[in-house]
């Protein structure tokens, strides 16, 4: 049976129906054990068991997404499938290009240790990718991901060797990308990201000493000197470095009150256009804010062109 979480999703997304653990179950069995009735008589899973979390995306990616293989250190975060993939929807659509296209080629800034973002976008709509880190730990997870999974040809990396960089030291003279994606970090230092796990933990009644020592993320997945707002702005800045070497540049933004200021920011280092796109899920809505610093007719040829 289906689960009753669900919400307003993509149109494209696989889950915007919920789950069918059912279906889940006979996929795999490793999630039978995490499976349960709750009082609702809806089958679900306690979404504050990492373990739990774990195995339910693992699953939906053999399900769905033909990823046999996902596997990465318990410390690292184990990022939701469902959530992950609207971004890649999104940007699908911004690109206009709906249908799979390998001649799209998708730079993604701190990958992490799960490879999310490149398993999804090549096994959604067939995109190339270069996935770049600041952990070479990270990058060799990764990396073994994309080699149990046969997809060396489609998911190339790159170590960013100066964490104060996002695009200095990462892309180079001939480089020629249709998108670059991020997920930036949320917090200035451990001790914020830890108040706000607390927080998250205590609204879902699931906050004990255990639990709360144990969130999965490591420091680099979490955390950045200045917070969000100092890595966003980095971001755009080195974005107008590089101008015409990505056609879109695009990042999730976690906190709203961070928009405006990108926007003042992107228009003094004149990006022809800024878009600001919406993802409700549920209670909680998730933004990305993309911007170009090519003119109309250069989209247009670039989009007449399949991105060539």
């Amino acid at each position: 049976m289906l689960n009753n979480t669900q919400t307003i999703l993509h149109k494209k997304n696989k889950h915007k129906n919920g789950y069918n653990f059912d279906n889940l179950r006979a996929t795999n069995k490793d999630l039978e054990p995490f499976v349960f009735t709750n009082t609702h008589g809806t089958q679900t899973i306690d979404f504050a068991k990492p373990d739990a979390v774990r195995a339910l995306n693992t699953t939906l990616l053999k399900a769905h997404y033909t990823i046999s293989h996902w596997d990465f250190p318990k410390v690292n975060l184990c990022p939701p499938i469902p959530g992950r993939v609207e971004y890649i929807h999104y940007m699908a659509d911004l690109l206009k290009m709906p249908k799979p296209n390998t001649n799209i080629k998708v730079l993604d800034i701190g990958t992490g240790a799960s490879c999310i973002y490149p398993l999804l976008g090549n096994a959604e709509y067939d995109w190339q990718f270069v996935a770049t880190d600041i952990s070479e730990g990270s990058l060799a997870s990764a990396q073994k991901i994309v080699e149990k999974n046969k997809l060396n040809d489609a998911i190339s990396f790159r170590l960013q060797r100066n964490s104060a960089n996002i695009f200095k030291g990462i892309l180079r003279e001939n480089d020629a990308f249709s998108l670059s994606i991020c997920n930036p970090p949320f917090y200035k230092n451990e001790a914020e990201a830890f108040e706000a796990t607390t927080r998250k933990l205590k609204g879902l009644g699931k906050l004990t000493d255990t639990v709360v020592r144990n969130f999965a993320g490591t420091a680099q997945e979490l955390w950045f000197e200045g917070g969000e707002k100092a890595f966003l702005h980095t971001y755009l800045y080195e974005s107008s470095l590089y101008k015409k070497q990505c056609v879109w540049y695009s990042s999730l933004v976690s906190n709203k009150a961070h928009v405006k200021s990108m926007q003042a920011s992107l228009k003094k280092l004149n990006a022809e256009t800024v878009k600001v796109i919406t993802m409700p899920m549920g209670n909680k809505v998730s933004r990305v804010v993309a911007w170009t610093f090519f003119t109309d007719e250069e989209l247009k040829a670039a989009i007449k062109n399949n991105y060539k």
